[in-house]
């Protein structure tokens, strides 16, 4: 019996296009955000550690810590 594969399955020998691997949607980063991305929970501390670290670094806060 022979196995056929998807016509509409992803290619092996192509790349993933620049806009699927950028981390950020071009939305305003919120504290919260930044709390979960670093697995942390949200607690109070957490939110003012939070808010510190974007005041401190922007945006870019939330790139640094992820993949």
């Amino acid at each position: 019996m022979p196995t056929s594969q998807p016509a509409s399955g992803p290619s092996e020998d192509r790349t993933t296009p620049d806009a699927l691997l950028h981390t950020r949607t071009g939305t305003e980063v919120s504290p919260e955000d930044l709390v979960l991305a670093s697995g942390k929970d949200i607690t109070p501390q957490n939110l003012e550690w939070a808010k510190r670290k974007l005041e401190a670094e922007g945006p870019a806060a939330l790139d640094k810590m992820l993949p």
